[in-house]
C-alpha cells in the first residue's frame, strides 16, 4: 500500500459565503507538497467587527508549510477568491499565482497597490493547455458565472482526477464571457472523477437557473418608460450585467455615465484583456451634471449599501454635482446578500424620502444568480459521475444539503467545512484530521488575530460606552485633588439628574478618602478599586458599566 496520500483542505469558504481558500496535497503524511485553490476575502459588518476594513482567511497552517506551496491557482477575480491574494503572498513564500487574463489583470492590480510583485501573477491559457505543479498538473476550463473568464479546475493528481468547480452556472449565453460547454466537460469527465468540489451557494433554488441574456428586454423596457433620470446599480464585476444595462440606456436614447472606481476599473480590465468588446460609449462623471436628466442614465456602484459607495451617497445628498429628485428612477439589478439588507433599506428609503421610485429585484425581471441551482448542481454531478462530491463554497445548512444531493444520485457526499483535513486516497473519502480555522482582520494596515481581543473590546465599548478616571498621588501616596473622569459614549445625567461624571467623581474620591496607605502604595489595587467603584455607580445611574481606563499619576520626591 502507497504511503503517499491525496488530501483536500478547506480553510475558508466551507461553511460561508466568502473567504474562499483551498489546499490540495499529495505525499507522504505530514510531508505533502501543497498547492492553494483561491485567497479571498470577506467584509465586515458593523455589528461584529466595527471598523475593520477587511476579513482574510488565517492561514497559520499554510504558513508553517510555505516551502512545500508549489503554486497559488485563481478560479475568478470576486473579491472573494482573489481579494486576499496580495495581502498574503509574502506569507505564504511567494509562490507564482496562475490565473486567466481577465483575473490576472485583476491581481497584478491588487500586487501593485500593495508595493507586491506583479510579475508573481502568471497569465494561464484555458484548457487544453496544463500547467505543472509538483506532483499536479491544472488545467483551467472556462464555466459560465456572473464575472469573465471564470474557470473551473482539472486537477490531474497521482491518485486521480479532481475537478474544482469554483463559481459556477449553466449558462448557454452569459452575454460577456464563455457559455456553458457541456461537451467539453463530458470530455473532462470521461477518464473518470475521483472526487468533485463544488459550489453549493444555490442548492435550495429548486428551479433552473436562468441565462443573462434574458434580462435584457425587460431592464430595456424600464429604462425607456422611465420618465426622470435613470440610476442602477449592480456587482461592479458583473461585467455582463454592466454592458447590459449600458445598452438599454443607449436604446432608450440616454446618456450613459459609470460612476464609481470599482465599476470603472473591471470594464477598463475587460477592454485591456479583450474579454469586453463593443461596450457602449460613456461620457464622464464630471460632464453628467450638463445632461438633461431625461436623457441621463447612471450605473453606479453599491448594489449592497455599502456607505462609500456611489449608491449611498446619491441617497445621503449630491454627489459628483448630481442629485436624484422626485420622479427619478433607481434600479437595483441585484440580489442583496445575507446581511446586508439593512444598508439596503437604509439606501432605499433615503431614496424614498425623495420622491425616487425604488424598483428593486423582487418581481425576478432585473436580475439572475451567477450559481448554480439545485438541477443545475444535479446536471453536473450526472455529468462527472465522480466517486466523491465534497460541497464547498456555502455556509453549513448548504454544505450539508448538497452532501445529501450527491448521495441520492449515488456518489458519496462528504461534508468538509473549513478546517476538515479529507484523505481522497483510497475508494472512500475520510476525515484525516482537523485543522484549526479562524479569520484574520485587515485593521487600518494591520492584520491582527480574531481572537486578538481588539475588535471584542471596539464592540464592548460600542456597547456600554467608554470612561476615563485620571488621579494624581503625591510624594507621600496622598491623593492631591479629587479624582476626575472623561465620559465618552454615555448619557451626561442619570438618575440623580445631576452630571454623571459630577456624581461618579464624588463616589471615586470617597474611595480614595478611606484607601488604606497598602492599597494607596498599590496602583493595581487603586485601578481595581477606582474601576468597581466607577462601573457600580454608573450601573446605578444609566444602568450600564461602561469600560473604564484608569490613568494613575504619581509625583516624585
Amino acid at each position: 500500500m502507497s504511503s503517499e496520500r491525496l488530501i483536500y483542505l478547506p480553510l475558508g469558504g466551507a461553511g460561508e459565503i466568502g473567504m474562499n481558500a483551498y489546499v490540495y496535497g499529495w505525499g507522504a503524511p505530514g510531508k505533502e507538497r501543497l498547492i492553494v485553490v483561491d485567497m479571498g476575502v470577506t467584509f465586515p459588518d458593523m455589528d461584529t467587527t466595527p471598523g475593520v476594513g477587511l476579513i482574510f482567511p488565517d492561514i497559520a497552517w499554510l504558513e508553517e508549510r510555505r516551502d512545500r506551496i508549489e503554486a497559488v491557482f485563481v478560479t475568478h477575480a470576486h473579491e472573494d477568491h482573489v481579494g486576499a491574494v496580495a495581502h498574503y503572498h509574502e506569507k505564504l513564500g511567494a509562490p507564482l499565482v496562475h490565473a486567466r487574463a481577465f483575473t490576472a489583470n485583476i491581481a497584478r492590480g491588487k500586487m501593485a497597490d500593495l508595493g507586491g510583485d506583479e510579475r508573481a501573477v502568471h497569465t494561464a491559457d484555458p484548457w487544453p493547455e496544463t500547467i505543472a505543479a509538483g506532483p499536479f498538473t491544472v488545467g483551467f476550463v472556462p464555466i459560465s458565472h456572473s464575472i469573465p473568464e471564470t474557470s473551473g479546475l482539472v486537477i490531474d493528481t497521482p491518485a486521480g482526477r479532481l475537478v474544482h468547480t469554483g463559481d459556477f452556472k449553466l449558462d448557454p449565453a452569459p452575454v460577456v464571457g464563455e457559455p456553458w460547454d457541456p461537451e467539453l466537460w463530458e470530455k473532462i469527465a470521461a477518464p473518470g472523477i475521483k472526487a468533485l468540489v463544488c459550489d453549493s451557494t444555490n442548492v435550495f433554488s429548486p428551479h433552473e437557473g436562468r441565462s443573462e441574456s434574458s434580462l435584457a428586454p425587460a431592464i430595456t423596457r424600464l429604462v425607456q418608460e422611465a420618465r426622470g433620470m435613470f440610476v442602477a446599480t449592480t456587482f461592479a464585476s458583473n461585467i455582463a450585467r454592466v454592458k447590459t444595462l449600458a445598452e438599454a440606456g443607449q436604446a432608450a436614447g440616454r446618456s450613459v455615465c459609470l460612476m464609481g472606481r470599482a465599476m470603472r476599473r473591471m470594464i477598463e480590465a475587460g477592454v485591456e484583456t479583450g474579454v469586453l468588446r463593443d461596450f457602449p460609449r460613456t461620457i464622464a462623471p464630471e460632464d453628467a451634471a450638463q445632461i438633461p436628466r431625461e436623457n441621463l442614465m447612471l450605473i453606479v456602484t453599491g448594489s449592497q449599501g455599502e456607505r462609500r459607495a456611489a449608491s449611498a451617497q446619491l441617497a445621503q445628498g449630491k454627489y459628483n454635482g448630481i442629485e436624484l429628485k422626485a420622479g427619478d428612477t433607481f434600479l437595483f439589478s441585484s440580489k442583496t446578500i445575507p446581511g446586508n439588507e439593512r444598508g439596503v433599506i437604509r439606501i432605499m428609503n433615503q431614496f424614498s424620502e425623495k420622491g425616487v421610485d425604488v424598483v428593486d429585484d423582487s418581481s425576478g425581471d432585473y436580475h439572475v444568480s451567477g450559481h448554480a441551482n439545485r438541477p443545475d448542481l444535479q446536471t453536473v454531478h450526472r455529468l462527472m459521475g465522480a466517486d466523491v462530491v465534497i460541497p464547498m463554497h456555502g455556509e453549513h445548512r448548504h454544505l450539508r444539503e448538497h452532501a445529501a444531493l450527491a448521495g441520492q444520485g449515488g456518489a458519496q457526499g462528504m461534508l468538509a467545512p473549513n478546517g476538515t483535513m479529507v484523505d481522497l486516497t483510497g475508494d472512500h473519502a475520510q476525515v484525516a484530521e482537523y485543522v484549526e480555522t479562524g479569520r484574520t482582520y485587515l485593521d487600518g494596515t494591520v492584520q491582527i488575530g480574531a481572537l486578538d481581543g481588539i475588535v471584542r473590546d471596539r464592540i464592548r465599548m460600542a456597547l456600554n460606552g467608554h470612561l476615563m478616571i485620571n488621579v494624581i498621588l503625591d510624594e507621600d501616596d496622598e491623593p492631591l485633588g479629587e479624582p476626575w473622569c472623561d465620559l465618552m459614549g454615555l448619557p451626561e445625567t442619570g438618575q440623580s439628574r445631576v452630571p454623571l461624571s459630577e456624581v461618579i467623581e464624588a463616589d471615586l474620591d470617597q474611595f480614595m478618602g478611606r484607601a488604606k496607605a497598602r492599597v494607596l502604595t498599590d496602583d493595581d489595587k487603586i485601578e481595581e478599586g477606582l474601576r468597581r467603584v466607577a462601573r457600580q455607580t454608573a450601573q446605578r445611574e444609566i444602568g450600564k458599566k461602561p469600560e473604564v481606563t484608569v490613568v494613575i499619576s504619581r509625583l516624585s520626591g
